[in-house]
């Protein structure tokens, strides 16, 4: 392996030999999960991407699968230059903006907007260009690590998770044994799945370029042949993106438009095998966190693995294989005290916590940040919508609930008061140093007023304190949100 004088003295001599360019300036780039390393390349006509990786059959499947999704004009980066020694590339430059840094945006003004819903349909109309013109005279022979997505890779990523995850975290008490044979069980029943499509294999919003308004893809050097449902699914349950069902339904019936332009979805069963393939991703990706962040010790993805497990306790309901899993539904079910264990990180600023929840359903939250306990405000004595069907299956976020609720006095004079009482302990801990304040409003259900007043809070509270973190979760519904200027 290359030392970074190196690295840097063939970068140069690849530009002035094969593309007659001088460097002007040379800057590495943020370091990614992977081992290769990027730099950004100025010259006196433009600016290009420079890649070094010492794993030479990797970089043969990205080069090999570049230039022929580029002859198919698929919106990729275009490889201008390889060394003799094939660990070293050129390619054209597409910003620093990904589709990430939408969703960023997005996640903290707790709404997705047009543009960025219009992004995500345009990356995925691209991904099934990607799943079936890309697999069209493709040399799978140059994937890597694999050439298809076998039962193999299934139970790697099974056990990705059991290995990284599960047996890092003491508190989850398994049958290892039985858990296995759950698995394969599940590996059998995906590998039934039709796989005859290109498998982009980590198809997240990080790996979508946006350029002139327009989605391009890096990063598929880990493709192979593989289903159509774990592509869709990597992009639609991407943890941190924290999509809100009704936006992932809608996208999902996107893709699915998209996709039938070329066959037929239901002769491909996509639905009977989609949740086990959210199931499959989701454990891969706490594998993941696990590795990186629990055993390589980094933070980026230890602060992740909480969105990872409420995206997986709200799946276990949808689960419908046709057979039983019992050591993995014991799994399962357990994963709750690792969300307790997660949900709090040391910050260096003041986090406020604000929770609804329900009185009927779970209680009153317990406080893990060491702090002892906070305020809790008792919500049901204020007027009820969900008393009207017309309301019953909306929640405090939803329109129609906050006008019906702003109509009384009561209410406002409620959340005033509250308001009043946040604000006094905020200042008083700011002064004092303190690290973190705990929230919460409770009623009947957990949907509708104590949502409401949460919402409330947490707005006000970045409104009026930009410098503090604010963990807003509301309990019942199973969503968390976190606002944090940088």
């Amino acid at each position: 392996m290359k030392n970074k004088q190196e690295i840097k003295n063939s970068i140069i001599d690849l530009m002035q030999s094969n593309l007659h360019e001088n460097v002007l300036d040379i800057n590495l780039l943020p370091a990614s999960g992977s081992s290769r390393v990027y730099y950004r390349i100025s010259t006196e006509k433009d600016t290009f991407i420079a890649t070094y990786n010492s794993n030479i059959e990797e970089n043969k499947a990205f080069l090999i699968f570049s230039k022929h999704f580029d002859n198919l004009n698929l919106p990729v980066p275009q490889i201008l230059a390889v060394n003799a020694d094939m660990d070293c590339y050129i390619q054209s430059d597409l910003g620093d903006t990904s589709l990430f840094n939408y969703v960023q945006d997005c996640v903290k003004n707790n709404l997705y907007n047009d543009e960025t819903i219009e992004l995500y349909k345009d990356a995925i109309s691209n991904l099934v260009d990607f799943q079936i013109k890309g697999n069209i005279n493709l040399d799978y022979s140059v994937a890597y690590p694999s050439s298809s997505f076998d039962r193999n890779s299934i139970l790697d990523d099974l056990n990705y998770f059991k290995y990284y995850f599960l047996k890092v975290n003491d508190e989850i008490v398994f049958n290892e044994s039985k858990l296995n044979a759950d698995f394969h069980n599940i590996a059998n029943y995906i590998i039934e799945a039709p796989a005859d499509y290109f498998m982009y294999r980590d198809f997240q919003s990080r790996n979508i370029m946006i350029k002139n308004n327009k989605t391009y893809f890096i990063d598929y050097q880990g493709g192979r042949k593989g289903p159509l449902q774990y592509d869709i699914v990597s992009l639609l349950y991407q943890v941190k993106a924290q999509l809100p069902d009704s936006l992932r339904n809608d996208l999902l019936a996107h893709y699915k438009t998209q996709l039938s332009k070329y066959l037929d979805v239901k002769d491909i069963e996509f639905d009977k095998y989609y949740h086990a393939f959210v199931l499959l991703r989701l454990l891969q990706v706490l594998g993941a966190y696990g590795f990186r962040g629990l055993i390589q010790k980094k933070q980026h993805f230890i602060e992740s693995i909480p969105y990872a497990l409420n995206e997986l306790i709200s799946l276990s309901d949808k689960l419908d294989f046709p057979f039983e899993t019992p050591e993995l539904n014991n799994v399962l079910n357990q994963l709750n005290v690792l969300l307790s264990k997660y949900k709090h990180i040391d910050n260096e600023k003041l986090t406020v916590t604000v929770n609804s929840f329900s009185y009927k359903n779970g209680g009153i939250p317990e406080d893990r940040s060491g702090n002892c306990g906070g305020f809790v405000f008792d919500c049901r004595a204020l007027p009820n919508p969900g008393r009207f069907a017309e309301y019953k299956k909306l929640t405090g976020q939803d329109a129609e609930v906050q006008d019906y609720l702003n109509k009384y006095k009561d209410v406002n004079d409620f959340l005033e008061l509250t308001h009043s009482l946040i604000f006094q302990s905020v200042e008083n801990y700011l002064e004092r140093n303190f690290k973190n304040l705990f929230v919460n409003f409770g009623c009947t259900g957990g949907q509708h007023r104590s949502v409401f007043f949460a919402e409330k809070m947490a707005h006000a509270l970045r409104e009026k304190y930009p410098q503090i973190k604010v963990v807003l979760n509301h309990i019942a519904q199973n969503k968390h949100y976190v606002y944090e200027n940088e």
